[in-house]
Formats: C-alpha cells, sequence, structure tokens
C-alpha cells in the first residue's frame, strides 16, 4: 500500500535533480513563525507562544509532521501536556491532520508517562508492578499510620500539613536523604525529614505509590540506573512539551534527563503567562532554557488571533514592568477597536450593580451572554456579582468551582446557623455535629438515628436525651452536651447582638475558622476569604431570619444548561478562555495585587502578580473593563481602597480613564476632569498612590458613581472635627460616611469621616 505521508519519488531518474518535496497540506496557513517552529525539528527548541498565538496548532501540527516526514515513529515520539483532556485533544487532533489514527505513541501527563514508566521497571523501584497509586484520603491515613510512631502535637501539625510539607520536597525532586536537616527543623518539632523517611518505607511495605512518587521514582531510577535511562534516551527521538512555564523542578529535572540523548526537544509555553508557583511551578525553567542546552533555538509567537490592538497594547505595555521575562511583544491585523475602559467606583456593591448594568445594555445590543465573564482575583467577590445577577434575572454559571452559596464552607456555616434558628433541622445538624472533628463518628450517628426514629423525635432532641443516659462512652457526651451547650449560648445571643457578629463568633468558638487556618490545602486562604466575605454579606439584611430565606431564594437560580450565562471566574481559572467581553473587578492594592502574594512572594509575587493581570486582559476579544473600589466591606469592616499599581502601568494610549459619569460628578465637587482621570489611576497620580495619601482616597469617595451604602455618621452638623491636611474645620453636613466640612482658609471639603477627629 502506498504510503500516503511519503512524499519522496519513489524512482527517480538517475541523472534528474531531485524534484521538490510537496508540502503536507497540513502546513499551508501557518504564519512565519509558526512554520518555523513547525519545520525546526533538529535540536533543542524553545517556542514562546503568547496568548492567542496558536500555541496548540503549533504543537500539533509539528507532531504531525514529524510523523508525516518519516523523522520518528509513534513509539519514539514523547508528547507531555498537564491535563488528560489537553493529552486526548493533542490525539484526536493529530488524528485529524494525518487522516489516520496514531497508535503507540507516549502522549499524557507528567504523572501518567511516569506512572508508566515506573510499571515497566517496578522491582528497579522496590515496588512490584502491580503497586496501588494512592489517592489524597489514603495518603492522609497512611501518615496519620506513621505519626503514631513518632511524638509530635497533632493539633499544631496536622498529618494533611505534615503531608504538603513532604509532597512540596517531593515536587522539588527531592528524596528524604536529600533534604536538608536545616529545612526540616522548623516543621513537627524537627521530625519530619524522620516522618518522610518512615513515611516512604511504608509505601514500599504496602506496594504503593503516590503521586509525588510517579516522578520522583523515576528520577531516582534514572539517577541510580544508567542502563534504563539510557534506553529511554534512545527511545525517544522528540520530546514535546506542552505549558513549559507551569513545570515544577522535579518535571524540569526529569525531561531534562530524557532530553539528553537525542537533544530534539520541544517547549512550547510563554513565561508572562507563568501564574502557578502555589503549585510548585518554577518560571525559571523556561527563563534559563537556553542555559540548559545550548545552541537552542528560540522562536516567538508574536501576531496574536484573539484580541484588538488597544487590548494587546495594553496587556503588553503592562507586563514590560517585569524583570523576569524573555520578552516579546504582541501584535495583531485584528481592528484597533475599543480602549481598555477602567471605572472608579465607591464600593464593592456600586460595582457589581456597574457591571450588571453593562451587561444589560450589552445584551439588548445583541451581544451573547456567553461571551461576557467577569474575571475575580479571589473566589469570595464572586458573592456580589452573583447575587446581582440574580436580582436582575441574569443567568450565570461559576466555572472551576461552585456558586457561592454551594460552597463546602457556606453550606457549613450556614448549617450551623440553621441549627440555631431550627434545632430540629435534622440535615443541617448532621451536617456540622462533626465539623469540625469533635470525635463523632458513623456508629455515634447510627445510635442517635436509631432512638430518634424509635421516639420520633429529631437529632438535636434526641442528643439532649442521650447526653444523660449511658448508651453513649462518656468522653462523646461531654462533647455533646459541650455543643448543646454553645446552640443555647448562641441561641440567646442571637436576641441580643447583630446577626453578622453572631456569625463571626459562631465560626471562632465553634473552632470551624482555626480548622481551616491550620489546613494545608492550597484553598484554605481563599475559604477563609469566602467566610469573610459571607459575614460581610449578612449585613444587608435586617436580621437572621431575612438573611436565611434568600439564600434559600439564591439558591433556587435557574440551572438549565439551554440558556446562555455570564461566566464568572477567578483569574486563575480563566488562563486558556476567551470571550467577547471581560469584566476585571476588583484592581486595588491588597486585592490585586493580593496582599497574601506580596507578604509570602515579595518581588517574585509581585511578578506573577502581574502575570496574573496580563492573563486576564488577553482572555477579551473586543472588550476589557478594569473596575476599582474606593472602599470595600471585609468582614463587617469598611476598609479604604487604591487603584493596584497596576492600573498605573497600563499605558495610557490604550486605555480610557474617562468615565462620563464620574467625570460630571466631580465637577459637581469642584474638580477639574483631568483631577477625575488621576483619581481613577492616571500616570499623574502614581507617586501620591505610592504615599498611599488619604487625599487619594478621599478623591475616589467624591468620584463615586453612585449612592454610597445609607449609614448613620458619627458626626453632626455644627461639630467641629480637625483634619491633619486642612486642619479644624465645622461639619457642614453628614451623609453616611461622607461628610461636607468648612475648613475655612482652606474651603469647603467633602471627605471621609475615619480622616477626622474631633477638635
Amino acid at each position: 500500500m502506498t504510503d500516503p505521508f511519503d512524499f519522496t519519488d519513489d524512482d527517480p531518474p538517475a541523472a534528474a535533480a531531485p524534484a521538490p518535496r510537496p508540502e503536507p497540506p497540513f502546513l499551508r496557513g501557518l504564519n512565519d513563525a509558526q512554520f518555523e517552529a513547525v519545520e525546526s525539528l533538529d535540536g533543542p527548541v524553545l517556542v514562546l507562544a503568547g496568548a492567542g498565538t496558536g500555541k496548540t496548532r503549533v504543537l500539533t501540527t509539528r507532531l504531525a509532521n514529524i510523523l508525516a516526514r518519516g523523522r520518528a515513529r509513534p513509539y519514539e515520539m514523547l508528547a507531555v501536556t498537564f491535563t488528560n483532556k489537553a493529552a486526548r485533544e493533542m490525539r484526536d487532533r493529530v488524528a485529524a491532520l494525518l487522516g489516520t489514527p496514531v497508535e503507540g505513541w507516549w502522549v499524557g501527563t507528567f504523572h501518567a508517562l511516569g506512572a508508566r514508566i515506573l510499571r515497566n521497571h517496578a522491582e528497579a523501584a522496590g515496588l512490584r508492578p502491580n503497586f496501588t497509586i494512592l489517592d489524597d484520603d489514603d495518603q492522609v491515613r497512611l501518615i496519620k499510620q506513621v505519626l503514631e510512631l513518632h511524638p509530635v502535637d497533632d493539633k499544631r501539625w496536622p498529618a494533611r500539613v505534615l503531608l504538603g510539607a513532604i509532597q512540596r520536597w517531593k515536587d522539588r525532586g527531592l528524596t528524604p536523604d536529600q533534604v536538608s536537616d536545616a529545612e526540616g527543623a522548623d516543621l513537627a518539632e524537627g521530625r519530619l525529614v524522620a516522618i518522610y523517611k518512615d513515611y516512604q518505607q511504608r509505601l514500599t511495605d504496602i506496594n504503593a505509590a503516590d503521586f509525588g512518587d510517579l516522578l520522583l521514582l523515576n528520577l531516582t531510577l534514572f539517577q541510580t540506573k544508567p542502563d534504563i535511562l539510557k534506553r529511554y534516551q534512545q527511545q525517544f527521538r522528540y520530546l514535546l512539551v506542552d505549558e513549559y512555564q507551569d513545570t515544577n523542578i522535579a518535571q524540569y529535572l526529569w525531561l531534562r534527563l530524557l532530553a539528553q540523548g537525542h537533544r530534539n526537544i520541544c517547549c512550547v509555553g510563554d513565561d508572562d503567562q507563568s501564574i502557578y508557583s502555589w503549585r510548585g511551578a518554577e518560571v525559571g525553567n523556561i527563563l534559563r532554557f537556553e542555559e540548559d542546552f545550548p545552541g537552542a533555538a528560540v522562536i516567538r509567537l508574536e501576531r496574536n488571533y484573539r484580541s484588538t490592538s488597544h487590548i494587546l497594547g495594553a496587556a503588553s505595555g503592562l507586563i514590560t514592568h517585569n524583570d523576569g521575562r524573555l520578552g516579546k511583544t504582541l501584535w495583531t491585523e485584528e481592528s484597533t477597536g475599543e480602549k481598555v475602559r477602567v471605572v472608579s467606583v465607591w464600593d464593592g456593591a456600586t460595582e457589581a450593580r456597574r457591571i450588571g448594568r453593562d451587561i444589560e445594555d450589552l445584551h439588548r445590543q445583541g451581544h451573547s451572554l456567553e461571551q461576557m465573564a467577569v474575571l475575580v482575583r479571589a473566589g469570595f467577590q464572586t458573592r456580589e456579582f452573583e447575587e446581582r445577577l440574580i436580582t436582575l434575572g441574569i443567568p450565570y454559571r461559576v466555572i472551576g468551582g461552585p456558586r457561592f452559596y454551594e460552597r463546602q464552607e457556606i453550606r457549613d456555616a450556614l448549617a450551623y446557623l440553621r441549627v440555631i434558628v431550627q434545632p430540629d433541622d435534622d440535615l443541617a445538624f448532621e451536617r456540622i455535629v462533626n465539623l469540625p472533628k469533635r470525635g463523632i463518628g458513623k456508629a455515634v450517628m447510627q445510635t442517635l438515628h436509631t432512638h430518634g426514629r424509635a421516639r420520633r423525635r429529631s437529632l438535636h432532641q434526641v442528643t439532649l436525651d442521650l447526653i444523660d443516659t449511658d448508651e453513649l462512652r462518656p468522653k462523646v457526651r461531654q462533647t455533646l452536651r459541650g455543643l448543646m451547650e454553645d446552640f443555647e449560648r448562641w441561641r440567646h445571643q442571637a436576641a441580643a447582638i447583630p446577626h453578622p457578629e453572631l456569625m463571626g463568633q459562631v465560626l471562632d468558638e465553634s473552632g470551624y475558622t482555626e480548622m481551616w487556618k491550620i489546613s494545608n490545602k492550597p484553598d484554605g486562604p481563599g475559604r477563609l476569604d469566602n467566610l469573610k466575605e459571607l459575614v460581610s454579606g449578612m449585613e444587608q439584611f435586617e436580621n437572621l431570619a431575612e438573611f436565611l430565606e434568600h439564600v434559600s431564594l439564591v439558591m433556587e437560580n435557574d440551572s438549565r444548561d439551554d440558556t446562555e450565562k455570564v461566566s464568572l471566574m477567578t483569574l486563575h481559572g480563566a488562563k486558556g478562555l476567551e470571550f467577547d467581553t471581560v469584566f476585571l473587578p476588583g484592581w486595588e492594592e491588597g486585592l490585586f495585587p493580593h496582599q497574601r502574594a506580596l507578604d509570602d512572594g515579595g518581588m517574585n509575587g509581585l511578578e506573577e502578580e502581574r502575570r496574573l493581570a496580563y492573563v486576564g486582559l488577553t482572555r477579551a476579544r473586543q472588550r476589557a473593563r478594569i473596575s476599582h473600589a474606593a472602599n470595600r466591606r471585609i468582614y463587617n469592616q469598611w476598609q479604604s481602597s487604591l487603584p493596584s499599581r497596576f492600573i498605573e502601568e497600563l499605558p495610557e494610549t490604550h486605555v480610557d480613564f474617562n468615565d462620563e459619569t464620574v467625570q460630571a460628578q466631580s465637577r459637581q465637587f469642584g474638580f477639574s476632569d483631568s483631577w477625575s482621570r488621576q483619581s481613577h489611576g492616571g500616570f499623574d497620580s502614581a507617586r501620591q498612590r505610592r504615599r498611599r495619601d488619604p487625599l487619594v482616597i478621599e478623591a475616589q469617595a467624591q468620584t463615586t458613581v453612585e449612592t454610597a451604602p445609607t449609614q448613620s455618621s458619627r458626626y453632626a452638623p455644627g461639630d467641629r472635627v480637625r483634619h491633619r491636611k486642612f486642619g479644624e474645620g465645622t461639619v457642614v453636613s453628614a451623609e453616611g460616611e461622607k461628610l461636607v466640612i468648612d475648613f475655612g482658609g482652606s474651603g469647603t471639603k467633602k471627605v471621609v469621616d475615619s480622616f477626622v477627629e474631633r477638635a
């Protein structure tokens, strides 16, 4: 049978010049940089693929080109992805390009490929070929068994925390013998390295491996068994790696070892989109590619097929403020489009109303809801947008997680409130009776259910009965008695203190907040933020009953899949997606860039936050709209906010800082349009923002687009007050937190009451 991919002549005449080789049809339509990336088949190649530049097409076309030209057989190619979905898509697209399925090749995630190699050489790694790969729960149970042999305070050092530290060592390619004493000195009272050794021994004893072992044991094999390493170095003539900027150290070392054979490694990635350091990703892996592979070709994909030139100009100008990058400039032949819009608002509720109104306007103009997205820095921000969209009757979906009131920690908190309001709510009681862990296991719950059915009483009533009898063990009775006393105390307090304060008290006194504080899960801090947002959101309701009724109605939001929906998600979850219109709320110092990232990562943390902003902007095809609020209510406290430094870094030629409604209101208070633009984050206000001058916050307060929340003021007309800038003055009027003050020679000013004191 004729090989459909053999593009050479069968028997060319001896005297004739070779006929030109026809190009495979799938090479047509590639731009110059894409063609170069696909055709550069010899030696190491780094493809810097900017957002929307056709990265996936280059990857799949390169694979098809290698096969079509006979440069390697399928089993001689290793293609690495980060998700099983991406691996399936790669297989399907290559098969479509070639017109035939490809069998026998090595394509998959790092873990899948590592497991495949480990199965082939299990005995050499101290395992049997039928070894088990443990999931998260199994890993926790195993390390708890190990901890029984070590005198460690499990309250201070929970099993999950210690397991997380061990997994981070594995992500760095460190076996127990390679972890320095200094690294383990501050963990588990200095015993974590010993615990790590015992944990690995237990894994071997039960013929098991965890996910971190799938590459760690590969590295050990390659480093101690040269013949095994040589086999795979010779077998894999070509290596292709997707999303190289997201690799951790163990993955990086694994790839480097395998590539030393033929050196035909092609890594595709974008240093400007490395946003997963909290998962162990090392942006340095892509930055030092040319050092690791001398003579490497670096090909930049810079032509963007997604966004307008204004969006690309704003994103490119922002990311140039990062030092840790190889550098590229995106360009497009698409239309100029509208400028990136930056809007200042009074508070988070105003921001949600503004975005909701814009979504309605765009929808009326014929734009699809499916092509609109709200991208937030932190998950807790979605609550206000969810409630606003429900109020407006706009369908929405939360991508990458449940809706706000469906989240685990929110349901748990609401269950506590439900039991306080309605003690006989068995579903709520059963949900939280052992949250946090109180030693109330299945046997205890079975006893409660049995007595409840026999007496036709609720779990709460039965618990009150059994804490004074001998059906339960003394320790369990004592625990349940304490919980019942807590609920009784909270019910009395519900009538005496504001319901948001009650919620905070319940979360703290029950130990639920502490449970998430000590959790080693990467989403622990986010869950705490969500709980704080829950408390803040309760403030707008008159009482607890009204709030719980509101939640019930919110949960009835239409969940049909056949309707267009606006997408809500975090910026991390948006990577790889694109929409016609993207709303980017919450661009404020402390929120974005997030203070936790700055505290933990310093300058590296700031640069990753800037890359996250870049990712957000480049999700937009036609419209990108940024907003920031002068005030946010966080954990029942109003906090003044400064515009994000990222707003200052946006190139002015690509950004519209001038919102007409804001200008009109600033003029109402006697400020110029140029001053109004400064309050939006223009370059002229950079020095003020860096000093965190309270005047900037006051200026933002004066540019409010909509009415601020009504709230009683601490001051009344006629009160004498003192301001550190303007001196003493007399209050003319007070509306909530906003005061109009006559400062005599300094004139009449409108300020926020937190910046004055009584004279």
